[in-house]
């Protein structure tokens, strides 16, 4: 069986840690007490940030680590067990992203983004699982509603959180056979506005636009530390991820148009800014909101519902019922 700890008697691993949903989870985690160890490719930021955690009373270590590198991954986890002696959560968050079409995207860029988001979660599992196996605790995979949905002008990351989906899943399953005391989860939040429209790689030469509704990391690190504390199996975050998903399983062919019509609305009239993206270095953007292009951010109900299982329930079940409505209505 699987018994996971209170926040504030764990040892907690997030890849990502210096920017976006990484950043808000690490910095959540530590105000609730947990010992925090943080990982991302920006050192100095980093460290910056730790520092304030440790300013603030709370206990965290930097380890720069690129995911992408096995032997740096399984380093960060020595790390983090030579420090507080164990973990007892990892997050996998780390990633990356390319805006363009598949076709204008180059072999070597499509690979460095499944290095980064897939194989770096990849390596994040195997170097967490023999102490999570050992003491029990939670593996948890930061996917995305591009995992259930393909997302045009988005198709690489959409392939790689198909990926992520699908080794979560079967890891999960393997697991259990296994009778392993690890909980395993994945989390699949909508739009968030973090910086990743600052550190994608941009090829289309416009600004992209993130469509609304827009929600803060601050809501998918709740849920992420919900996690952490009552094994899940999987979480969306955002009532239009929860919208997005069931319509693609039960109206594919529609939801596809759908996304096709709305492929010139990701796009504004604005030429793309050249900032440098982070698909081979560091970020610069590192903070937990970035530029959202004057778009409105607000929370996410479903996600607050998550933690509170008839709460949720009762929300799935009004969304599904409006979905369904609305497709009724659609028919002939």
């Amino acid at each position: 069986m699987v018994r996971l700890k209170p926040l504030k008697e764990q040892v907690i691993v997030v890849t990502g840690a210096s920017s976006g949903i990484g950043l808000a989870t690490a910095q959540m985690a530590a105000e609730k007490g947990a010992r925090v160890v943080m990982a991302a490719r920006s050192g100095d930021d980093l460290e910056r940030f730790a520092s304030e955690i440790e300013a603030a009373g709370g206990q965290a270590l930097a380890v720069p680590t690129d995911v992408s590198d096995a032997a740096a991954v399984e380093a960060l986890a020595r790390a983090a067990i030579a420090r507080f002696g164990g973990i007892d959560t990892w997050v996998n968050d780390a990633g990356v992203s390319i805006f363009g079409k598949i076709e204008e995207t180059g072999e070597d860029e499509a690979r460095r983004l499944f290095d980064v988001d897939f194989w770096g979660m990849v390596h994040g599992c195997r170097a967490a699982l023999p102490t999570l196996k050992e003491h029990g605790g939670a593996l948890i995979n930061v996917g995305s509603m591009a995992g259930d949905v393909a997302t045009p002008l988005m198709g690489y990351y959409s392939a790689a959180k198909h990926a992520v989906r699908g080794f979560t899943d079967a890891l999960r399953i393997e697991l259990e056979h296994d009778g392993a005391p690890v909980s395993v989860t994945l989390i699949k939040p909508g739009p968030i506005a973090t910086p990743i429209m600052d550190n994608q790689r941009n090829l289309t030469g416009e600004e992209m636009a993130m469509p609304p509704p827009l929600y803060p990391a601050e809501d998918v690190a709740r849920v992420i530390l919900h996690a952490a504390e009552h094994p899940t199996r999987d979480r969306y975050v955002g009532g239009s991820a929860v919208l997005g998903a069931m319509g693609a399983a039960h109206f594919p062919r529609l939801a596809d148009r759908m996304s096709a019509a709305g492929m010139e609305a990701m796009t504004t009239d604005e030429p793309a800014h050249g900032h440098p993206d982070n698909l081979f270095a560091p970020s610069e953007a590192t903070a937990k909101r970035g530029d959202t292009r004057g778009r409105h951010v607000r929370p996410s109900l479903s996600a607050n519902a998550a933690n509170h299982p008839v709460a949720s329930g009762l929300a799935l079940l009004a969304l599904g019922v409006g979905l369904g409505g609305l497709m009724a209505r659609g028919r002939p």
